[in-house]
């Protein structure tokens, strides 16, 4: 059966939300409520849980669930929520899709097989056996920095034509790839940056939004981007996402989501804490990052 009938509820923003720790390195669920609330009143579309920004490699699978099942108990919007489920051993992403409560579910977030560095055939197999496997829809997450391989336009492409297989959130960063996928793509496949500042380019070339992570910390004002864009007001779009070039260039000088923990803590919202091997932002990122908030006016957003 094809799946692939309208799916708007993916457009605009959604939030690669972070996953809060206490200091004993355990799941802050408090904080966890108040990002939610956080972005739900900014107007995000939808909700990316446990992505990369989610920390997931750090992750267990409990933690996983029970984060799945607050978001469910505590989404004052009733946000569609996306749910990351991905990994490099094809056998191990199926059989696990058991175990995973999809009530609530709305798609899932698959990212392409790491370290093993499959062939296009390879690829193309995996995905094919994972949007099978899965009761709700699956979108493809190219991110070739993290991955070590780049799914061509043409392999993203020729698996979007899988019935269960509803669109890629683009991360190569490569604007010429994003161009040949929104020229080959089937009209009702989704192309979501994976980008914050690629987003308006994308939109402009037929993107549909984007999977932020700056989001977390300001959601009305990359909403108001965004949304922008989807109307083609570009004019306005690409001013106001100058405000946030500056801020998005220190992000990841130390690892997602070190740089938008810390921003997170400045605004007061949770703790900047993160898993090993990943370390909270050094004292140089920190003030930096406070000089740009300051110098761009952002922190106003949230006073």
């Amino acid at each position: 059966m094809d799946t692939r009938f309208h799916y708007g509820k993916f457009h605009g923003v959604g939030v690669a939300i972070v996953t809060p720790f206490n200091a004993d390195q355990t799941i802050d669920f408090d904080g966890f409520g108040r990002i939610i609330r956080h972005i739900s009143e900014g107007g995000v579309r939808y909700v990316v849980l446990q992505g990369t920004t989610g920390e997931s490699p750090t992750v267990t699978k409990q933690e996983k669930a029970q984060l799945l099942q607050y978001l469910k108990e505590n989404n004052p919007k009733k946000l569609p929520i996306v749910f990351g489920v991905g990994g490099n051993v094809t056998a191990d992403v199926v059989s696990g899709m058991k175990n995973i409560d999809f009530e609530g579910v709305d798609a899932i977030l698959s990212v392409c097989p790491y370290y093993n560095k499959p062939g296009k055939r390879g690829v193309i197999e995996h995905f094919t056996r994972v949007a099978d496997a899965s009761p709700v829809p699956v979108i493809l997450y190219n991110i070739p920095f993290r991955t070590g391989i780049n799914m061509s336009a043409e392999t993203i492409c020729e698996l979007a034509q899988h019935p269960n297989i509803i669109g890629v959130k683009e991360a190569s960063c490569v604007i010429e790839q994003c161009m040949e996928i929104a020229r080959d793509k089937p009209d009702d496949f989704l192309l979501i940056s994976g980008d914050d500042v690629q987003g308006v380019p994308i939109i402009s070339i037929g993107g549909v939004g984007v999977m932020s992570v700056i989001a977390n910390a300001f959601p009305a004002k990359f909403c108001g981007i965004i949304e922008a864009a989807l109307r083609g007001d570009f004019a306005f779009a690409r001013k106001e996402l100058g405000h946030f070039l500056r801020i998005d260039s220190l992000l990841y000088e130390e690892g997602n989501p070190v740089g938008v923990k810390n921003i997170l803590e400045i605004l007061g919202l949770i703790s900047a804490e993160v898993r090993l091997p990943l370390m909270r932002a050094s004292d140089d990122l920190s003030e930096r990052q406070r000089a740009v908030l300051q110098r761009d006016g952002l922190l106003e957003l949230v006073a």
